[in-house]
């Protein structure tokens, strides 16, 4: 079989499954699991092949004419080089590991067979997206995993929360994508094509006509779906689906398609240095802030969403200083370690009843409980916080090394600007992340309180999933020297200096964090324990401690509510009470209560986009409903008057109508009279 076939049978295997999966969800209940679990293994397979026969070689082409359109015309085509076949691998191996992990997770939900075939059609349109050679069928799996995202995350759509989320999730996205498409239609028409072969040979001639419009239009799409500063808001509200889920958008599908995206057309944004400096100054701000946020928040999953969206702006910077090699490797580290700290939050709220970090601090030996979700996750978060030898150190380096790269003049397109953007961001992050893994670890793992609840040993097919994952999150860094050969052949090792900034950011980070968090155990220690503080006994405490306890425990109360604990928790433990040893209070100070907020931008949007449109919405309806209808309405009230009035001189009365005959008559004759009188005298 040709590399081809196999490459069209890669996403085709998982759309077939989703297709069979919804047909036969009902009638055949007992296919749902090997129908979401096989295609997508299959489909992995099929990817592994085909990225052992392309190599990092050559790029392979292939394509066939849908229809003609008399201008442009739009192919199926497939561009298999090094940056597709890899992330194909990573999309395949995360798409199995989280079907096979939801048979267990969502083993009760009755509405488990739609789940697992939107989960196969979402992995069937991110593998379109890796592989397609034309941007028009690019945009169609683009636009596809849109939708799937819609109905994902909306998985429990009996609550507020969910519903506000899938939409909120659909409508910024749209609003990206919008400039996107402009953005692909005014690309094409300076290629004379859609094909990104033919684009880049374009755009190597110099033939791009307006380069840094057309390279901001795209960016505008890029930051809606790969949740970028300022169309990032979205994602962590999304947390409200079933975790896997979440695995799978943050770790190999949505949120990873626009940088894979830029990787792809590269040579198009750096072609206007503008656009790479907006785009470092997008992933700076985007790095930092993110990274603020997650210090602050306390449900686990909106800690790593916070997360993800910093390290795809990690990639974004690689990107904005023109390493697309750096920026897809630490793409794919990520995406191994991210989709195990996901999966593995599962596991915690699967045993702990709970998502609130709050709670699982005054639970005693929830390590104890569930040890292999601890010590995967611990190898997730110390490749999350750049830790050496794992590969998220390797992937994160390669992003500095870049930068530094560029910051010193060295980059054939970046500005140094950029570059010194990108480098000064990137080392504060660094901090950041490993503040904040430092706390997830500390407040999940190392609670203190009543001993944590204990369900027996959690599923198999749960946690073999993790130790599959964290094979790479441990080993994939060490495979730097080969894997840049399949990208531009950049080098991806870390240098001396980029190694002292990064590691000793992080070392910073993480010990500052740990001294607070004794701190904060030792402050919780001695404040009172009360179930639930009343108003009185709250004025009774110390103000730091009353808002502490109040806060925490509401929160852990509000975590515990949540549909997805609900249903994958064993039963609902009672949320212990006391102040949370949270030294991401001490850490923020007084920025932790905007940065919990998001700092506020979701309020921000409010103001400037929601209540503006809001209005004039109903400006529009008060037109149409007082002065149109009032037209239309009067339109239709003339005739109907006239009717009235000529309808009360029908009477049926023959002597009425003959003493009106007669009156008109006279009338007539005396005008005639006194017309011919004027005019004779005239």
């Amino acid at each position: 079989m040709s590399t081809t076939t196999l490459a069209v049978l890669v996403p085709l295997l998982p759309f077939l499954g989703a297709v069979a999966g919804l047909l036969l969800g009902r009638r055949a209940p007992g296919f749902v699991r090997p129908l979401a679990v096989l295609p997508a293994l299959a489909s992995a397979v099929l990817a592994v092949l085909v990225a052992v026969r392309q190599g990092g070689g050559t790029p392979i082409l292939a394509s066939t004419e849908l229809t003609p359109t008399g201008s442009v015309p739009i192919e199926l085509s497939l561009y298999l080089d090094g940056f597709a076949a890899l992330v194909a691998v990573l999309v395949g191996v995360v798409a199995t590991c989280v079907q096979l992990y939801s048979t267990a997770y969502l083993r009760e939900d009755p509405r488990y067979p739609s789940y697992a075939a939107l989960v196969s059609l979402f992995t069937s349109a991110m593998l379109l997206v890796v592989y397609s050679g034309d941007l028009m069928v690019l945009l169609v799996g683009w636009e596809v995993m849109g939708i799937c995202s819609y109905f994902l995350v909306g998985h429990y759509w009996e609550t507020e929360a969910a519903r506000s989320a899938s939409l909120k999730a659909f409508l910024v996205t749209k609003l990206g994508d919008v400039p996107f498409l402009i953005g692909l239609f005014a690309l094409a028409t300076d290629a004379d094509s859609f094909e990104i072969p033919k684009i880049l040979g374009t755009v190597a001639a110099g033939g791009l006509d307006h380069p840094t419009l057309i390279a901001l239009l795209l960016l505008a799409g890029v930051a809606g779906k790969s949740a970028q500063f300022p169309l990032h808001t979205w994602l962590p509200d999304a947390m409200a689906g079933p975790t896997p889920v979440s695995a799978l958008i943050h770790a190999a599908t949505m949120v990873a398609a626009g940088v894979y995206f830029v990787a792809r057309l590269l040579p198009v944004f750096a072609a206007s240095q503008a656009a790479l400096v907006v785009m470092a100054v997008m992933a700076a701000v985007t790095m930092v802030g993110s990274g603020l946020a997650a210090l602050a928040q306390d449900d686990i999953k909106r800690v790593l969403a916070y997360s993800t969206i910093g390290q795809l702006g990690y990639m974004t910077g690689a990107l904005a200083v023109g390493d697309r090699g750096a920026a897809v490797f630490h793409l794919l580290s990520h995406g191994a370690f991210k989709a195990l700290l996901f999966l593995g939050a599962g596991v915690i709220i699967h045993a702990a009843g709970t998502n609130s970090l709050a709670a699982m601090s005054r639970m005693d030996g929830l390590a104890k409980r569930i040890p292999d979700a601890f010590w995967t996750m611990t190898i997730a978060l110390l490749a999350l916080a750049a830790i050496p030898p794992f590969a998220g150190f390797f992937s994160k380096e390669a992003v500095l090394v870049a930068a530094e790269h560029a910051a010193g003049g060295h980059s054939e397109s970046a500005p140094s600007a950029a570059g010194w953007i990108v480098l000064v961001s990137g080392v504060l992050t660094a901090l950041l992340t490993a503040a904040y893994a430092t706390r997830l670890w500390l407040m999940a793992f190392r609670g203190r309180g009543p001993a944590a609840p204990d369900h027996g040993k959690e599923p198999v097919a749960m946690t073999g999933v993790l130790w599959v994952l964290a094979i790479p999150s441990i080993g994939l860094g060490l495979a730097a020297g080969p894997i840049a050969d399949w990208f531009d052949g950049n080098g991806l090792t870390p240098t001396p200096v980029t190694s002292v900034l990064g590691t000793g950011a992080a070392a910073v980070g993480a010990v500052l964090t740990y001294a607070l968090w004794q701190r904060a155990t030792a402050q919780a220690a001695t404040a009172p324990a009360v179930a639930r503080p009343t108003t009185a006994a709250a004025a009774e405490q110390p103000a730091a401690v009353a808002a502490g306890v109040s806060a925490a425990t509401a929160a852990a109360e509000s975590a515990a509510e949540a549909p997805e604990v609900a249903e994958v928790t064993h039963e609902h433990p009672a949320v212990p009470a006391g102040p949370a040893a949270d030294p991401g209070r001490a850490l923020l100070g007084p920025l932790h209560r905007h940065a919990a907020d998001g700092f506020h931008l979701d309020a921000v949007y409010d103001r400037l986009f929601v209540r503006p449109v809001r209005a004039a919405a109903s400006l529009v309806r008060f037109l149409d409903r007082e002065v149109v209808d009032t037209y239309v309405s009067g339109a239709g009230a003339g005739p109907r008057l006239l009717g009235s009035l000529v309808r009360r001189a029908q009477t049926g009365n023959v002597q009425s109508y003959l003493s009106a005959l007669l009156a008109g008559a006279l009338v007539l004759a005396i005008a005639t009279a006194v017309l011919a009188n004027v005019n004779a005298g005239s």
